[in-house]
């Protein structure tokens, strides 16, 4: 299920951790959780990567013989600490935040205790020693020569340079280390870009894993610290970096509202009785078909719900560039077919949109009324026995 980044030997860059003690059972201990709560994270972390349960003894084998992790600097940018925020939503005391006891956070400056210069020693000292995990939240602000933002006197583009650089790996948490995010949104006056852009102009070739979204998951977080340094392999990525077993399916995919896309019943306005029916959201600005990540089947605020379940149209924060390709954000997507014979479903819009994309929705129509698959057509509620 994993695979290397071309040019990169994943065993080199994410070693596992030496066996010599562990940290976890005293943590369990300390923090009152069981054995079989343990456990049962393991197998929804084999769920979000992808893998079968019979992969939940190798998992809870990995994190318990783990010890310390690699030390980790958490750097911020060009940000408003949402995705931060988004990580204190973990719940506490559980086995994601002891995951996380367990990694050696050298820095992180919405969070820590240390400023001045004894923050900037951690970073200089951590940095000296190497075999650090760079975490980048936030755009890089390229503009004013690397002066829209300032950092410890300096321009912040030289002290990251510096940084990644040094780095056995880099995680671009959130769509502001992605591509830019909301930072690079038009006009872009401070020159805000992505980490791995920022690399390439750089000259760095350490590999950049992108988790997007805004903000991000914390469950991705958690499971990536798992999946790659815990296990010691780097996931397999798509051409954009992203994790595939996070990013490998659209929102509309396993979206709870999709029976009602394929059956024609659509929201046409907000506070109407369809929206009161749980409709699907498409005509007023959803961006599921198009947009690539596990929302629906990970969900968010402790797996508690998500956008589209809380009445919200998917606005596309998992995508590239998304601020300016999803905007408006409750205007109907552009040239894509709606339900017609049989109903269609866009599985394919997130690869690409217009006549290709068009294309191959009818097709997916025509064959799945001859399937017999989407009831004729037949209204969501009839075919449930009445409407709910």
């Amino acid at each position: 299920m994993h695979g290397n980044v071309p040019g990169t030997n994943s065993k080199e860059v994410y070693r596992m951790a030496k066996e010599e003690t562990s940290a976890l059972y005293d943590l369990l201990a300390i923090r009152g959780v069981s054995r079989r709560d343990f456990l049962k994270y393991c197998g929804s972390v084999a769920a979000v990567l992808g893998l079968s349960e019979a992969m939940v003894p190798q998992i809870a084998a990995a994190v318990e013989k783990a010890g310390k992790l690699k030390p980790v600097l958490w750097l911020a940018q060009g940000l408003c600490t949402g995705c931060t925020e988004s990580m204190a939503q973990v719940d506490s005391p559980d086995v994601p935040t002891i995951v996380l006891d367990l990694l050696s956070l050298n820095y992180w400056e919405t969070v820590m205790a240390a400023a001045g210069d004894q923050a900037n020693e951690n970073i200089e000292k951590t940095v000296e020693a190497g075999g650090f995990i760079a975490i980048v939240e936030g755009a890089v602000m390229t503009g004013f020569e690397g002066n829209a933002l300032r950092i410890a006197g300096k321009p912040a583009t030289e002290e990251l340079a510096k940084i990644l650089a040094k780095a056995d790996a880099i995680v671009a948490v959130g769509s502001c280390a992605v591509d830019g995010g909301w930072v690079k949104a038009n006009p872009n006056p401070a020159g805000g870009i992505g980490v791995a852009e920022f690399c390439k102009n750089e000259g760095i070739a350490v590999p950049v894993v992108n988790v997007p979204t805004c903000p991000v998951n914390p469950e991705w977080v958690v499971v990536l610290v798992i999946d790659v340094l815990l296990l010691g392999k780097l996931p397999e990525l798509d051409a954009s970096g992203r994790p595939k077993l996070i990013f490998g399916s659209t929102i509309h995919d396993n979206c709870p509202r999709r029976g009602h896309f394929e059956n024609s019943e659509f929201v046409e306005t907000f506070g109407s009785p369809e929206e009161a029916m749980g409709y699907c959201l498409y005509k007023v600005g959803c961006k599921g078909p198009q947009t690539l990540t596990n929302c629906p089947t990970v969900r968010w605020n402790r797996r508690v719900s998500w956008c589209v379940e809380s009445g919200s149209p998917c606005i596309g924060c998992g995508g590239l560039n998304w601020v300016d390709n999803s905007a408006p954000f409750v205007q109907r997507m552009a040239d894509v077919q709606l339900p017609g014979i049989g109903g269609m479903s866009p599985d394919t819009i997130g690869i690409g949109l217009g006549a290709v994309a068009g294309g191959a929705l009818l097709v997916h129509g025509i064959a799945q009324t001859v399937t017999g698959r989407m009831g004729h057509g037949a209204p969501l509620e009839d075919e449930k026995g009445g409407g709910e």
